[in-house]
């Protein structure tokens, strides 16, 4: 369990704040929610927190049964308890396909890549392998016409304005964007997207910084957008869009695919809601995501750092 756990903390989270906590007891695992890493101007209702918290979740899972360890996960178990996201414990035993081992290998290859994507097109049979990933796991992937993308970019655009015109939302960035080098947590000015035209913007986390690397031609071109979904649109459906997540961005990895996901359109009420217009309604928006080819697989992304070994772990007994 203990394995599976430190496994997790390679999950993404929303400005890389790892929001959760594991206490292993017996042959329990507890995933909780950590509050003190939740973000008040961006996520007040904690949707990004939940979901950050589901990417781990899935993480844990497919470390366990990438080993042989069946895994059986209770969400939500105790309404009292609302910080107690899921239970994990093992079930069975039995030989892992080779599937869930390339999965496990790329949990630690994975990386959020906000660099410009290649000028190649993304495979269609990749995408399909993609929306089966976050069908799966209870969710929908919807990839977006040409038309739609447009759309996105507008959303992408708008959400940006809303959010550094809000001082709080700043102070956060600022906050985030500038953590020790000891903390093991936060988002590297290294890691910051350069500038330049996209048909799609991603989340400029140094809108500050001078000396920025600058792209003067149009990027992104093939790059594929999508919207993961869900039915509903609360506590439970957020853990789920988390675990469909982690999914889909497992599997593109294992198909070398680059992907970056792209909370801001969701954060802000207005671009969520225009969002959800693009799925035709038949669900609600957790998230949007940016899929390409690498430019170069030879030059891995700028990486981002992790609590490292067992920081955010506990054990206890429990008869404690």
């Amino acid at each position: 369990m203990i394995q599976a756990a430190v496994a997790a903390q390679r999950a993404p989270s929303i400005f890389n704040t790892q929001p959760w906590r594991w206490n292993i007891h017996d042959d329990i695992a507890e995933l909780r929610a950590d509050h003190d890493h939740q973000l008040a101007a961006v996520d007040p209702e904690a949707r990004m927190l939940i979901l950050s918290c589901g990417v781990a979740l899935h993480h844990a899972r497919i470390a366990l049964s990438a080993t042989g360890h069946v895994p059986e996960a209770t969400r939500l178990p105790d309404p009292h308890d609302p910080d107690l996201l899921a239970t994990l414990r093992v079930a069975s035993f039995t030989p892992a396909p080779a599937a869930l081992a390339r999965l496990h290998q790329a949990i630690a290859l994975r990386h959020t890549d906000r660099r410009p994507f290649a000028d190649q097109p993304v495979p269609e049979t990749t995408l399909t392998r993609l929306r089966a990933a976050a069908h799966q796991q209870g969710a929908r992937l919807h990839l977006l016409r040409p038309d739609q993308t447009a759309v996105l970019g507008a959303a992408a655009y708008a959400a940006a304005i809303s959010e550094l015109a809000n001082p709080d939302y700043r102070t956060e960035l600022a906050t985030w964007t500038h953590r020790g080098a000891d903390t093991g947590d936060g988002v590297p000015l290294h890691t910051a997207a350069p500038t330049g035209p996209r048909p799609v913007p991603v989340r400029d986390f140094a809108p500050d910084a001078p000396h920025r690397p600058v792209h003067t031609e149009a990027t992104d071109r093939h790059a594929r957008y999508a919207i993961l979904s869900t039915d509903g649109d609360d506590p439970a459906a957020w853990l789920t869009a988390g675990e469909a997540l982690s999914a889909v961005l497992l599997t593109a990895t294992a198909d070398r695919l680059a992907t970056s996901p792209m909370s801001d359109v969701i954060e802000v009420p207005a671009t969520r809601h225009l969002l959800r217009d693009l799925t035709g309604h038949t669900g609600h928006p957790m998230i949007a995501l940016r899929i390409g080819i690498p430019a170069d697989a030879t030059q891995p992304a700028p990486t981002a750092p992790r609590h490292s070994g067992t920081a955010l772990i506990t054990t206890t007994s429990a008869d404690a």
